[in-house]
């Protein structure tokens, strides 16, 4: 394999972990970028769930790089290779870098059925098990720019023996190895990248031992995986981490794999994560939920809460293309969610004000406390928007009465006026993180977050 193109660029090393920087150079042509810490678009078979492409593109500042699964994608190879010119033109995808990753991180995926040569994804037809020969088959097909490398990933449940963890990671670098060698001798594949996982269960030498064995092969980027939400909490999840990332390049990016609430993206990212995959936004949607959580970070008080004007958008204009370009952001540069901050004065029906991340994490179907619950009845008369002074569409045009009425009567709008809030509110967090880092103002902003000092946000009983 040719030496890789990707590039991480760091600006600023915060606290000796927490990365501030570009990823540069992304893609066959070398076109994009995008900031770190920063988040991948998460799609269902390369679509935004809820959202067609024109609705998507209401949205600013989407990420450069869009996420799509095996599992999703290999039910469908015998029709991609007829196709024949890869999946981003198959799904009319323009304009974006593709990532192929193993799993959809939005679906639980059953454990129990990978071997020593065999892993299994899930689609919607049931199970779907791959060799080393037919993983790479499927890349050469998708022709991604570029794709986690197959892996044993299913040692993420606590509990599990030390033997069986050994034992994924040793099969996790022997598919590394088998996967790099076909890539090597494949023109199909030539300009693509390759990300390696780094596995471990929850024993910290095996994490080391996979980060180190990892990074001594080429590869471009390393994917963490079985740190899940649920799999453990968050202190040793920072404990494993914070090993891993000290075994790895500093010009490498780490992507961190099933991990979406906003307090431990927090952590995470003060742990040296510099990736992560947004499908919180999406679960939040499915359970007809709002996210709205408090992230200003802003040093301009007379902005804050002040909404921007509803240009651009109107359904069906392309004014925020997906792009790689990179924007420096300045000071009150996320005016647009900044009305966040009022949300910590709200009460539940209760009257008891609740702490953002004060959750059970383990079922990640459960409503977290960074998201208000539409189909509660008590939003029946309530005509204050999702978020007071977001700039979304949703926010702009509808009110909770509204959106309410849409979830109770099951019309397909509530999805998709849900997904536009959420998106967009979720990236912002992303984009006041940045700003946190490059101001020296993370404590601030996981004080906000966290609902400390008065940051508590509302929450249903």
């Amino acid at each position: 394999m040719a030496g890789c193109r990707m590039k991480l660029e760091l600006s600023r090393v915060v606290q000796g972990r927490g990365r501030l920087g570009v990823l540069k150079e992304l893609g066959k042509t070398g076109q994009h970028s995008l900031e770190v810490p920063g988040c991948l678009l998460h799609t269902h078979l390369g679509a935004v769930p809820h959202l067609t492409r024109d609705t998507l593109h209401t949205l600013s500042n989407l990420p450069s790089v869009t996420q799509v699964t095996l599992s999703n994608i290999a039910e469908h190879q015998e029709v991609l290779e007829e196709f024949k010119d890869g999946f981003r033109r198959f799904a009319g995808l323009h304009n974006t870098v593709l990532y192929c990753s193993l799993h959809d991180p939005a679906t639980p995926c059953p454990t129990g059925y990978n071997t020593t040569k065999t892993v299994s994804v899930w689609g919607s037809g049931g199970r779907i098990e791959l060799t080393v020969a037919k993983f790479m088959a499927l890349q050469k097909t998708v022709q991604p720019d570029w794709y986690q490398s197959m892996a044993d990933g299913e040692t993420w449940q606590s509990g599990t023996s030390r033997k069986r963890v050994r034992k994924s990671v040793d099969r996790t670098l022997a598919h590394l190895d088998e996967c790099l060698l076909v890539h090597q001798n494949s023109q199909e594949l030539e300009g693509v990248e390759v990300f390696g996982v780094v596995e471990g269960g929850d024993i910290l030498e095996e994490r080391v031992r996979s980060g180190r064995e990892t990074a001594k092969r080429p590869v471009a980027g390393f994917c963490l995986d079985g740190l899940q939400t649920g799999s453990m909490d968050q202190a040793l999840r920072t404990q494993l981490i914070t090993a891993v990332t000290k075994e790895l390049p500093e010009d490498k990016p780490r992507l961190l794999q099933g991990v979406g609430r906003p307090d431990e993206v927090l952590a995470c990212v003060e742990a040296g994560v510099d990736l992560f995959e947004s499908f919180f936004p999406f679960q939040a949607t499915e359970r007809g939920c709002a996210l709205c959580f408090g992230f200003d970070v802003s040093s301009d008080p007379e902005l804050a809460g002040r909404a921007p004007p509803a240009a651009g958008v109107k359904f069906g204009t392309r004014q925020h293309p997906v792009s790689g370009g990179v924007r420096r952001l300045g000071a009150g540069s996320l005016v647009e969610f900044s009305g966040v901050v009022e949300l910590a004065e709200e009460k539940t029906a209760s009257g008891e004000t609740r702490q953002n991340g004060d959750s059970n994490p383990a079922d990640q179907s459960r409503m977290t406390s960074f998201e208000i619950d539409l189909k509660d009845k008590r939003h029946r008369d309530d005509f204050r928007p999702l978020v007071e002074g977001c700039g979304c569409y949703c926010c702009v045009n509808h009110q909770r009465a509204y959106l309410h009425h849409l979830l109770v009567t099951n019309e397909l709008l509530a999805g998709v006026l849900l997904m536009i809030h959420n998106t967009a509110h979720y990236h912002a967090f992303f984009r006041a993180l940045r700003e946190a880092l490059a101001n020296d103002k993370l404590d601030v902003l996981k004080r906000r977050v966290l609902g400390e000092g008065g940051g508590q946000t509302e929450r249903n009983e």
